[in-house]
């Protein structure tokens, strides 16, 4: 069976101030998608790419990504509600890579060390080690406590998982009326362990204009 990924796009860019998508905002000459979506063409491991996207952004969306295998649809209100529409068109694969649009900088050992050990174990995220002290607050923010930061990771994507698992998890979900903003959290929700494989700092999320000039600049410093 297929190993198939779904991009994220259809999020609404409300932190970039910009009126049109996040996600075709231009790195180097390349839109963020683009970036983000090639990645998974390039991996001999992907069969299939399919793009969540706004109503509004499918026209554009589907001029500038015209690649046979990259297929589209309708995101929902929330990112959980997203991903469920894309599994939806899906009746059978053997992995499901699920990938934030708005990462367009992930490397494809990155996706590759994730894609085996989502093999061995059934479920692998990529995230990178804490580097500052996390505290936890109240309501009033006053700190209660602070976590041990070598047993904190900042998770990123791509999240990959076997594909039946995670539809059975995604539908739990949904009969207990639970909206994740993560995916792993549906795979921990249904009893399931998720194996993180370290990742790189580099593999940044647009959310702010900043994030734009930090990514011109990654990349002209890996040629």
């Amino acid at each position: 069976m297929s190993n198939i990924a779904i991009v994220l796009g259809a999020g609404n860019s409300t932190r970039m101030k910009s009126e049109k998508s996040k996600l075709l905002l231009e790195i180097h000459g390349k839109t963020v998608i683009e970036r983000s979506v090639q990645t998974f063409l390039d991996c001999p491991d992907v069969d299939e790419v399919i793009v969540t996207v706004r109503e509004q952004d499918v026209e554009t969306f589907s001029s500038i990504l015209s690649d046979g295998r990259v297929t589209f649809v309708i995101g929902g209100e929330t990112r959980q509600q997203s991903v469920k529409n894309a599994v939806d068109t899906v009746d059978e694969a053997n992995l499901i890579i699920i990938h934030d649009g708005a990462r367009p900088l992930v490397t494809q050992q990155a996706l590759s060390d994730t894609l085996r050990a989502a093999e061995e174990y059934g479920a692998a995220a990529v995230g990178v080690r804490v580097k500052d002290t996390i505290k936890v607050v109240n309501g009033d923010m006053f700190i209660t406590s602070t976590p041990d930061r070598a047993n904190l990771i900042a998770i990123q994507t791509p999240q990959i998982f076997n594909f039946d698992s995670y539809k059975n998890a995604i539908e739990k979900a949904d009969e207990e009326n639970l909206d994740f903003t993560d995916d792993c959290c549906l795979i921990e929700n249904a009893g399931g362990r998720v194996k993180v494989v370290l990742g790189d700092y580099e593999n940044i999320k647009i959310t702010t204009p900043d994030d734009i000039l930090l990514a011109e600049k990654i990349l002209s410093q890996r040629g």
